[in-house]
């Protein structure tokens, strides 16, 4: 919602000001259509070129986040620590038991009760992978954690893709609105003869490229780019929680203990309050049971 309100007031602003201040819109509407083949076309094309068929269609699908926000909402976080609260505890008491739900986490009831993290595939990956490294007594924390760290670095650096690849879209695209204008400046050129009241509507239009370039840039590209990156972030920390109260699980920490660690690192807007947390791991009992 906040990104189609960003959009409005950036272009009734710039737009609005414009008119306000007694310019025309013809001369931008008349010139619009090519100046935007020239300058878009461009950008489109150098994306193409600067990204394989992966990465745009991941870019594309990342857009998205401008409007619809971060994933993984409070709600969730409390369910995630519900969910480790319930696999921890049944480590401890059963690591039998236990494989089966991490060797197929589509069928264990354990995680069909959470079906929003059960989506995911890094989440569930990150928590199967982890418990069942320490069922195969690779458990040293230390050991694990860098193990983690790693893992969630190279999957951070594939999330942030998106946001870098269309940064530099946005940079180039000033320098794209120059071109259209040099070509802008060339067509007048070829009209010097005309009265001024032509030349003068040739200039605008050819400066319309320059503007274009950097209104892109600077007003939506660069902008999306700055969200995708915020959303990204945010949503990383979901990842971050998991990794804190496995490996503090693997410290032998009480598991009561182990989901305080998980609840303290949970960002402060999304953190659960000690109470309501509780009363979540109640209720995940009386599931369990």
């Amino acid at each position: 919602m906040f990104g189609i309100i960003g959009i409005a007031v950036v272009f009734g602003m710039v737009f609005g000001g414009y008119l306000l201040a007694g310019g025309k819109m013809s001369i931008i509407i008349k010139a619009l259509p090519f100046e935007m083949m020239m300058i878009g076309g461009a950008a489109v094309g150098a994306f193409i070129i600067s990204n394989d068929f992966a990465s745009v269609k991941h870019s594309l699908s990342d857009v998205g986040k401008v409007f619809k926000g971060p994933k993984w909402k409070s709600a969730d976080y409390r369910d995630l620590l519900c969910l480790l609260f319930e696999l921890i505890r049944l480590a401890r008491q059963n690591p039998v038991a236990l494989e089966e739900h991490i060797d197929s986490p589509n069928d264990s009831e354990i995680f069909q009760r959470y079906a929003k993290i059960l989506k995911d595939k890094e989440a569930i990956a990150l928590i199967c992978d982890t418990l069942r490294s320490a069922s195969m007594n690779f458990n040293d924390p230390h050991q694990v954690e860098e193990v983690l760290e790693k893992r969630m670095e190279a999957s951070h650096h594939h999330a942030m893709h998106s946001s870098h690849a269309l940064q530099m879209m946005a940079d180039g695209l000033p320098a794209l609105g120059i071109v259209a204008a040099v070509l802008g400046v060339i067509k007048t050129m070829g009209s010097v003869n005309q009265p001024p009241e032509v030349l003068g509507k040739l200039i605008g239009s050819a400066l319309v490229g320059t503007f274009l370039g950097v209104f892109l840039a600077y007003g939506v590209v660069g902008p999306f780019a700055a969200r995708i990156k915020t959303v990204t972030e945010e949503d990383d920390h979901f990842y971050q929680l998991i990794r804190e109260v496995l490996v503090a699980n693997l410290h032998n920490h009480a598991t009561n203990i182990c989901i305080e660690v998980g609840r303290q690192n949970t960002p402060s807007h999304h953190r659960p309050s000690f109470a309501d947390l509780e009363e979540a791991l109640r209720e995940a009992k009386q599931n369990a049971a």
